[in-house]
């Protein structure tokens, strides 16, 4: 009689714990579900580039360049904040919402005042499904006359 107990009890807490993980499985993909359809209803960022490469360029030179991209998500990206890592890089962004299927773009001026190789960041916070992108710019400027490329490196 002791054994007939003893197996019971252990049909029971096998049941039980096969019950716990059903129930835990059906929550689990239940949550990816909902987090997936909640990310289909957003915009979505396709850059043709994350990093603009000014290359060489000329001291005090044109410093403007933009960020071209499309809205491929099922609904409009409203960007709200563009921000440079630093004061020698000046972002823009554009004015009201990219619907889907929309291009657009976001524009940056380069201090080209400045000597020597640069990387920089601007840093764009949406709707979009991916809320903050960090997109980045490098290049190098050249010396001009009189200029030394350690004279004014940022």
């Amino acid at each position: 009689m002791n054994y007939t107990m003893k197996a019971q009890t252990s049909n029971l807490s096998t049941t039980i714990f096969r019950n716990i993980f059903v129930v835990l499985s059906i929550l689990f993909s239940t949550s990816l579900f909902a987090q997936a359809s909640e990310d289909s209803n957003k915009g979505v960022f396709d850059f043709e580039t994350e990093t603009l490469d000014y290359g060489t360029i000329a001291h005090k030179s044109d410093g403007v360049r933009a960020f071209k991209f499309k809205n491929t998500g099922n609904a409009p990206i409203v960007i709200t904040k563009v921000k440079g890592s630093c004061g020698c890089t000046v972002p823009t962004k554009p004015k009201g919402p990219i619907m889907p299927g929309e291009t657009a773009e976001i524009g940056v001026k380069y201090a080209t005042d400045r000597v020597g190789a640069f990387t920089k960041t601007i840093t764009v916070t949406s709707n979009a499904s991916e809320a903050t992108k960090v997109i980045k710019i490098k290049g190098k400027v050249l010396a001009g006359e009189g200029k030394s490329v350690l004279s004014k490196t940022h």
